[in-house]
């Protein structure tokens, strides 16, 4: 789990890199939850998420925002954290130019991140959204949602309300062509401090039957035609 230093518009960026032995293998960027309320790149749930891509056999991406950690710059509204996201994947794609296909993937901010990223990237293929603040941010850019993808979300959520989530996984849903795997944890708070490992094995479950009924035309070109 090699640390990296990444070349971002304010700066470097402070990540950690698993690059797989897979010759072509898909690659993944993992994004974390808001620097204000302590978020980082090795948040639980941001630190799963990686973890699970890479024993599904992907080269996997996690960092700091601007101004965490190690990283350079100061938090900008989302606006530069998207920036930020942007420039991860440029690099991931860059030691990866044959990846058979590219992930986003977020919990709580970075999972708000994510989304937006899907609008600014045609070559994601689907996407992770662990409790997404659909009762804080706005989320109407996903119209239309570009593709498919899981939301997970827990019953007795103390930041997102349930509800809030619900009723976006339904906007996104009643979308031509979009299926979301929504995936409600019983039980479970915005940190999920004890069903990690039903987090763990719900994405799992999504990224592993996924990747399986992507046509090889889809999944590929994941460092070609790409929008910034």
């Amino acid at each position: 789990m090699p640390e990296v230093i990444i070349n971002g518009p304010e700066g470097r960026l402070e990540g950690r890199y698993h690059h797989a032995k897979t010759p072509n293998a898909p690659i993944a960027v993992v994004l974390h939850p808001d620097p204000r309320g302590g978020g980082t790149m090795n948040n639980k749930i941001t630190y799963a998420l990686y973890q699970t891509f890479v024993q599904r056999g992907f080269s996997v991406l996690r960092f700091n925002f601007r101004g965490v950690g190690r990283s350079q710059g100061s938090f900008d509204r989302g606006e530069g954290e998207l920036s930020d996201a942007a420039s991860a994947l440029d690099w991931l794609q860059t030691y990866n130019p044959n990846a058979s296909a590219s992930w986003v993937a977020g919990f709580s901010f970075g999972a708000w991140i994510g989304m937006q990223l899907l609008m600014r990237r045609p070559e994601l293929v689907s996407f992770i959204s662990v409790a997404p603040p659909a009762n804080m941010f706005d989320f109407t850019f996903l119209a239309p949602c570009p593709v498919s993808g899981q939301v997970i979300q827990g019953d007795a959520d103390e930041v997102v309300p349930e509800a809030s989530v619900a009723k976006l996984v339904h906007k996104l849903s009643n979308q031509r062509d979009i299926s979301i795997d929504y995936q409600v944890i019983p039980g479970a708070g915005h940190f999920f401090a004890d069903q990690l490992t039903q987090v763990t094995g719900a994405v799992d479950r999504y990224v592993r039957d996924t990747m399986a009924a992507l046509p090889v035309a889809t999944a590929g070109g994941a460092g070609r035609g790409a929008l910034r």
